[in-house]
C-alpha cells in the first residue's frame, strides 16, 4: 500500500481569482470561483470538452437565510492521496483510492459562518461536498433546501426513473433531457405506492451519453444522517438541481455542527466500461467500523418466495393473499400457506443436497391477513410463528442438514413498530443461530408523513445495519432507499434491492429486456442488489393458463445475470421442481460465486449489453456473463484475462438457436471445450438473451 499526501495552502487576496483542480491522469479538470454576490460555484472538463458549465452550490436554512452567497475565501488547500484498501466482501480483492483534492474555506461576509467545500477529482469523476465546521455562529441548524447545480452541455440521452420519494421501483426510460417528463409514462406499472414530486424530477444515479459519446453519471455517497437527493430538471436548459427528499413538516435535514453533507459526484469517461467498473462511490465512504469481519460471509440461498409470487402459495395462514381477511381476528388454515414446516423442511432438503448456503422463508409470522394498505402500526412482532411453523423444529433440521436459515422481517412500512421489536427479534435470531435477514419496507411509512428516501429513513436504515453488526448479522434490506456505499463502513449491510427486481415479472408488465442492461450502470454503482436472478420457468402460465406475465429473457440471460449483477448474496429464486426440470443448466447457479478476487468487464453500453468476467474469491476459478437488451448480438471475447500457462474447461451455456426472450425462451445448449488466454469465443446472444461461462483449470 502507498500513501502520498502533499499540502499547500494559498491565501487569496481576490476572492473571483478561479482554482484549477486536474485529476491524477489530468484529463478531468475543475475550475472552483465565487461568481458574483459571493456565491460558489465550478464548472469541469474532460479532455478539453465541456461536460458541467458554470453552477452554483449552497444550502438554504429555515428561516429565510442561506449559505449560498456572499462568501469570501479564507484559504485553497490542495492534496493528493493515493492508497488501497481490502473490501470484505466485493467484486476485487483490492480497490485502489486516488484523487486530487481541493478545500475551499469560505466565511460569509455578514453572518461571520463558515463553509468549506470540499472536491475530490479521480481519473473517473468529480465529488464534492459541504462541510460545516464547528463554530460559534452555526450550531443546530435546519436545512430547508441544497441548491447544488449540475448544469449539463448538452441534451445527453438518459436513462431515467420519476423522482418518487418512496420507490425506485421503475422500468427506465431511455430519452433525451428534453424529452424527460413523468407525465407521458404508464403508471399501471406494479408499483403499490407512488410519491412523485414533478414531472420534470428525476432520481440519482442518473446515467447519460452524449452526442460525442461521453458518458456521465450523476450519484452521491455516504448518505449519512442527511436525505436523499433527486435531481430537478430543466428540461429546456438541461440544468440539474439538487433536490432533497423533506420530512413529515417539509424540513430536509436536523444538523449539528461539525457535520458533513453526503458526497455529490459526477462520473465520466469516453468508455462506458469506466462507468461501470468505477469504485468511486464505495472509496468515499468511510473504512469499515466493524474490527472483526470474520463472520460476514458471502451467501447463496433459496427460499419460500417466488411461489408467493407465481400464487403457488400464499405469505399469509388464511390463504387470501388480499392482506385485507381479519376482522374476525381468527386464525383459519387454508391449505395454500408456504411457510410450513414440512414445506420448508424440503427447501431444506434441496438446499443441502445441492450445495446451498441457506434458505430464506417468507410468511413464517403471524399479521399477514392484515399486513398492507391500512397505514397500520402494530402488524408485527417479527417472534411469533404461525401455527404451521415449528421455529425450533425447523431450525435444528436446518443444522443437522449443514443449512443456515436466513430470517425474513417485513416491517409493513412500520418502522416505529420495528425499532421497538428489533432487539427481540434479534434474540430470537441469536438463539437459533440465523446469520442473516431479509428486512422489507412495503408501504407507507410509519411515523406517518415520512418518506422511504427522507433523512429519518435514512437514519434507520443505518442503524440497523450497525444494529445488525452489534449481533454479528448480516442484513439485506428491501425497498430501502438505494445505497450509495455506506457497505463499505458496514460490510454486513451485504445487499439490498432498491430497484425494480425480477420478482416484477411475476405479477406486472415486468422488466423490459434492456432493464438488465441499465441496472448496473445507475443502481448497482451505489452497493450490490439483491435482484433474485434465477427464473427458469420463463413464462407465468405454466402454473396458470390464463397468465400472460413473464420474465422477459431467456434461460441463459438468467444465468448471465450471476455475473453482471454483482452481489455476495444471491439467490436462486425459482422453485426446486422447475430447477430439477433443467439441471444440466443449474449446475451453473450451483458453480458459480458470490465473491471475488477480480472483475473484468469486457464490454459495456448502458441499455444495450454487458460483459463481464470474473475470477473466483481464493480460485483459479472464472466466470463471465454476457446479456443483451431486446436486440440479438453477436461478439468475440478475447480470453486474455485467464491464467497464462493454464488450460481451463470452458462450459458455456448459451441461447439455443431458435431461442428467444418471449417466443422460446427456454431454449438453450451447453457447450464444452478447452481453451488458453490466447483463445477467443463467439458468443451469440438472442434478442433478450444471455450467455454465462464458467472457467476450471484443468493443469
Amino acid at each position: 500500500m502507498k500513501k502520498i499526501l502533499s499540502l499547500s495552502l494559498l491565501f487569496i487576496l481576490n476572492s473571483l481569482n478561479a482554482q484549477v483542480l486536474e485529476s491524477p491522469s489530468k484529463a478531468l479538470k475543475l475550475t472552483f470561483q465565487l461568481a458574483p454576490n459571493g456565491k460558489p460555484s465550478y464548472s469541469l472538463t474532460y479532455k478539453n470538452k465541456p461536460v458541467v458549465l458554470n453552477s452554483l452550490l449552497g444550502v438554504y436554512l429555515k428561516g429565510d437565510s442561506d449559505l449560498a452567497s456572499n462568501f469570501k475565501i479564507d484559504s485553497i488547500g490542495t492534496a493528493t492521496f493515493n492508497d488501497s484498501w481490502k473490501p470484505v466482501l466485493g467484486e476485487q480483492s483490492k480497490i485502489v483510492n486516488h484523487y486530487n483534492q481541493l478545500t475551499a474555506a469560505l466565511t460569509q461576509t455578514g453572518s461571520k459562518r463558515r463553509v468549506n467545500i470540499i472536491f475530490k477529482l479521480y481519473d473517473e469523476g468529480l465529488a464534492f461536498r459541504y462541510e460545516f465546521p464547528k463554530q460559534q455562529n452555526l450550531n443546530y441548524f435546519i436545512i430547508s433546501d441544497e441548491k447544488s447545480e449540475f448544469n449539463l452541455a448538452g441534451n445527453h440521452k438518459t436513462f431515467w426513473i420519476p423522482g418518487d420519494f418512496d420507490s425506485q421501483e421503475y422500468a427506465y426510460n431511455e430519452t433525451l433531457l428534453s424529452e424527460v417528463n413523468s407525465a407521458k409514462i404508464d403508471m399501471n406499472n406494479g408499483i403499490g405506492l407512488k410519491s412523485i414530486a414533478g414531472n420534470f424530477m428525476v432520481q440519482s444515479p442518473l446515467m447519460m451519453k452524449s452526442a460525442d459519446n461521453l458518458y456521465l453519471n450523476i450519484f452521491e455517497a455516504a448518505v449519512v444522517n442527511y436525505p436523499v437527493m433527486h435531481l430537478d430538471l430543466n428540461p429546456t436548459t438541461y440544468a440539474l438541481t439538487s433536490h432533497l427528499v423533506p420530512n413529515a413538516i417539509g424540513d430536509k435535514a436536523y444538523l449539528q455542527t461539525p457535520c458533513v453533507s453526503p458526497w455529490r459526484t459526477i462520473m465520466v469517461s469516453d468508455d462506458a466500461r469506466e462507468i461501470v467498473s468505477s469504485k468511486m462511490i464505495l472509496n468515499l465512504n468511510e473504512p469499515s467500523k466493524i474490527e472483526d469481519t470474520s463472520w460476514i460471509k458471502p451467501m447463496k440461498y433459496v427460499g419460500i418466495w417466488w411461489e408467493m409470487h407465481v400464487g403457488k402459495s400464499t405469505w399469509d395462514y388464511a390463504g387470501s393473499q388480499n392482506a385485507q381477511n381479519t376482522e374476525s381476528r381468527e386464525l383459519i388454515a387454508s391449505g395454500k400457506h408456504g411457510a410450513t414446516t414440512a414445506n420448508t423442511k424440503r427447501y431444506i432438503d434441496f438446499a443441502a443436497k445441492h450445495g446451498f448456503d441457506g434458505v430464506l422463508v417468507e410468511g413464517w409470522n403471524v399479521g399477514w391477513e392484515d399486513w398492507f394498505g391500512n397505514w397500520k402500526e402494530d402488524v408485527f412482532d417479527f417472534t411469533t410463528p404461525y401455527p404451521d411453523y415449528d421455529l425450533a423444529e425447523i431450525n435444528a433440521y436446518a443444522k443437522s442438514k449443514g443449512v443456515k436459515m436466513i430470517m425474513h422481517h417485513e416491517t409493513s412500512g412500520s418502522v416505529a413498530n420495528y425499532e421497538r421489536h428489533l432487539d427481540r427479534a434479534l434474540e430470537l435470531m441469536k438463539k437459533y443461530g440465523y446469520p442473516a435477514a431479509k428486512s422489507g419496507y412495503v408501504g407507507r411509512i410509519i411515523p406517518r408523513g415520512e418518506f422511504h428516501d427522507g433523512q429519518t429513513m435514512v437514519n434507520h436504515f443505518n442503524f440497523v445495519a450497525r444494529r445488525f453488526a452489534d449481533y454479528k448479522m448480516m442484513v439485506n434490506s428491501h425497498e430501502s432507499s438505494r445505497p450509495t456505499g455506506y457497505h463499505r463502513t458496514y460490510p454486513n449491510y451485504i445487499a439490498a434491492e432498491a430497484a425494480r427486481g425480477n420478482e416484477f415479472n411475476a405479477w406486472s408488465v415486468g422488466n423490459p429486456p434492456m432493464h438488465e442492461t441499465i441496472l448496473p450502470f445507475t443502481r448497482l454503482l451505489g452497493g450490490p442488489m439483491d435482484y433474485t436472478p434465477g427464473i427458469f420457468e420463463i413464462k407465468m402460465s405454466v402454473y396458470d393458463k390464463n397468465k400472460k406475465e413473464q420474465v422477459h429473457t431467456t434461460l441463459a440471460k438468467q444465468l448471465a445475470l450471476y455475473v453482471t449483477m454483482y452481489s455476495p448474496l444471491q439467490m436462486a429464486a425459482d422453485l426446486p421442481e422447475n430447477y430439477e426440470k433443467y439441471p444440466d443448466a443449474f449446475q451453473f447457479i450451483k458453480d458459480v460465486a458470490a465473491d471475488w478476487d477480480d472483475s473484468k468487464y469486457l464490454e459495456a453500453e448502458p441499455g444495450d449489453y454487458l460483459t463481464v468476467a470474473r475470477k473466483a474469491k481464493g480460485k483459479e476459478n472464472w466466470f463471465l456473463g454476457a446479456i443483451t437488451d431486446e436486440n440479438a448480438r453477436k461478439t468475440k471475447i478475447n480470453l486474455s484475462f485467464l491464467t497464462p500457462d493454464k488450460k481451463y474447461k470452458a462450459v458455456i451455456y448459451q441461447d439455443g438457436k431458435t431461442a428467444h426472450w418471449e417466443k422460446n425462451p427456454i431454449n438453450y445448449e451447453i457447450i464444452t471445450k478447452t481453451v488458453t488466454y490466447k483463445d477467443f469465443i463467439q458468443l451469440n446472444l438472442v434478442a433478450g438473451g444471455g450467455t454465462a461461462i464458467s472457467f476450471t483449470p484443468i493443469n
